[in-house]
């Protein structure tokens, strides 16, 4: 009896290793693409030259296509079963597919989108959402949500999606791998289904900054040039107030990158609301105040415009496939793309107004070297299935920032920095329109560093609170710093005071400000902050120099001499310290 049952054991405890061993089988094999593909080919790259000559410069990579572009011999699907049923299969391949399977990359097949590629979430109730490999419970970010999955979970090592309003930047952010949208116009837009004509680019994604690269000069056809290094990064201080994470845990790793690689001289602060009210006039024609009388910022106008420019062309390039197929459409698509607003040819030429003027704009702020940081959105990913990212306060804050690059044609790069709270967060780099190369290579020269820095701050044990006043202190003396470069005496004293309130022992910021008030003839203040400074740091000779200067104009002549003395025996090479001490001395003698 004892032998049977323990046989009985046996045999049971065969059978549940069973059971699990095939509940696992079962589960791999429904999730093994983690719901990124509709379909599996492969398109095969020509064999590569003999040597000497080069092989081709994307040999060895797989990639994956969005569900929008054209592949010979298959329907090209839009994210809606109805569209499949309404539409032949395509006759020919994408011309920018066939130039990457040129290239040496061989494509595996075809990735999820959004319904009708319209959304941001990455959500399809039709095809089922793609599990995004960082954070299974949140959503992945759309509309080219497949593709972002496949480059995430390793499926492939590139992949190529359409971002129109944030269909590329969004997955890569929400992912955590880095996105690339080129400038307007840069990437050929033939044989993919259009969203919104004058706001769709071709995007893709990779996790490794060589490889988005090297996908960037065959998609761009870019000639060989020498790698150039920004002259400025500028942080855009209010987009960062829009972050729901700690703003240090994004900004400080830009901002300590950029001084490791460039010096600290290549950092600039800009506040892109007020620069936008001034360099884009066609906003003010916009009404600026809500029913609720909430007044609209330049950035929610912009945002406004993008969202208004997206529903327009949409409908004409789809809304009588809409009206006379009448296809099932989540309720949050639907609502956007059967909301009927009035337009008038005057309100779209105001619209293209608003667009030139922006290009012009971004132009005028970066030049040919410079890179705009903001953050790429707002929050944290949404949870699958919640009405999180329904809420016009989540779209309006994700708009706002979305709509920068999406107006302007400007080309725009999302790099991922590590987690918080287990989520994926990331940072984003824009160029002018045209400045693709220029990104890339920047995007490739900060990468590691960008990471290092991202890795520090993660892992830092110092507390939170002391490191957050520090580096704020020094936000604003940057701010401050600019505002004095610009000749705006009064805001450089707002940033320099705002700097000692959170760090009351640094003597530059008493300095600095004592610069200013000798600016606007405050001799009084600028005594008694260069006494402040010097009683901090004995030896701050720039503070003796100021003093010196302030005590000159109240007519202590005498003391005046002694702080130029004493910025002399300090720094005994100094001319204007030298110089001063001869000429106060001769005058009175």
């Amino acid at each position: 009896m004892g032998s049977q049952s323990a046989n009985l054991w046996v045999l049971l405890g065969l059978g549940l290793a069973g059971i699990l061993i095939m509940t696992r089988k079962l589960k791999k094999a429904i999730r093994e693409d983690f719901g990124a593909f509709i379909e599996k080919f492969q398109l095969l790259p020509p064999p590569p030259p003999p040597p000497p000559k080069a092989p081709h410069p994307l040999t060895g990579l797989t990639f994956a296509v969005s569900d929008v572009f054209d592949i010979d011999g298959y329907v090209t699907g839009f994210g809606h079963p109805e569209w499949v049923k309404t539409h032949g299969k395509a006759s020919w391949t994408s011309p920018v597919v066939t130039a990457l399977v040129e290239g040496g990359a061989t494509c595996i097949g075809k990735t999820v989108v959004d319904e009708l590629a319209y959304g941001i979430s990455g959500e399809n109730k039709h095809y089922g959402t793609p599990t995004n490999p960082t954070i299974p419970a949140k959503v992945p970010g759309g509309s080219s949500s497949g593709a972002a999955v496949a480059v995430a979970a390793n499926l492939v090592d590139f992949s190529l999606g359409i971002d129109t309003v944030g269909g590329v930047r969004v997955p890569a952010g929400f992912c955590g791998i880095l996105g690339f949208r080129p400038s307007l116009g840069a990437v050929s837009q033939i044989g993919i289904l259009p969203i919104s004509t004058s706001l769709d680019t071709i995007g893709w994604f990779a996790k490794d900054p060589n490889i988005l690269r090297r996908v960037g000069h065959v998609l761009l056809q870019l000639p060989y040039t020498v790698q150039r290094s920004p002259r400025q990064i500028i942080i855009a201080d209010d987009c960062f107030q829009l972050l729901k994470i700690p703003v240090d845990r994004v900004a400080q790793v830009v901002i300590k990158s950029t001084e490791k690689l460039f010096g600290r001289q290549a950092l600039k602060h800009e506040n892109v609301e007020d620069y936008l009210k001034s360099k884009v006039p066609s906003l003010k024609e916009f009404p600026s105040k809500k029913s609720n009388g909430e007044f609209k910022t330049s950035t929610r106008l912009l945002a406004n415009v993008m969202q208004f420019i997206q529903r327009h062309e949409f409908k004409h390039n789809h809304g009588e496939w809409i009206s006379s197929v009448k296809p099932v459409l989540d309720p949050a698509i639907s609502a956007e793309i059967y909301e009927t607003v009035e337009t008038a040819d005057t309100d779209i030429e105001r619209y293209k107004s608003i667009r030139d003027e922006m290009r012009s704009a971004i132009y005028s702020l970066l030049k040919d070297d410079g890179i705009l940081v903001i953050p790429t959105i707002a929050d944290p990913p949404p949870k699958l299935g919640g009405k999180e990212i329904l809420s016009e306060d989540y779209k309006r804050r994700a708009c706002s920032l979305l709509s920068i690059a999406s107006i302007s044609g400007c080309c725009q790069v999302t790099i991922p920095l590590g987690f918080h709270n287990k989520c994926p967060i990331s940072v984003s780099f824009i160029a002018r329109n045209g400045g693709d190369r220029f990104l890339l290579d920047t995007t490739q020269a900060m990468y590691a560093t960008l990471q290092e820095q991202a890795d520090i701050a993660a892992k830092s044990k110092v507390s939170r609170n002391v490191v957050s006043k520090e580096e704020s202190a020094e936000i604003a003396k940057e701010k401050g710093n600019q505002a004095f470069k610009d000749k705006q005496w009064q805001k450089a004293i707002g940033f320099y005071t705002e700097a000692i309130k959170l760090s009351g022992k640094n003597a530059t910021y008493y300095s600095n400000r004592a610069l200013a008030y000798l600016e606007l003839g405050s001799y009084l203040q600028a005594e008694a902050d260069c006494t402040q400074a010097i009683n901090l740091d004995k030896k701050n000779v720039k503070a003796y120099l100021r003093r010196a200067t302030a005590r000159e104009m109240l007519g202590y002549y005498k003391e005046a001499i002694d702080d130029f003395g004493y910025a002399l025996v300090l720094e005994p090479t100094n001319k204007r310290a030298g110089q001063s001490v001869d000429r106060l001395r001769k005058l009175f003698q």
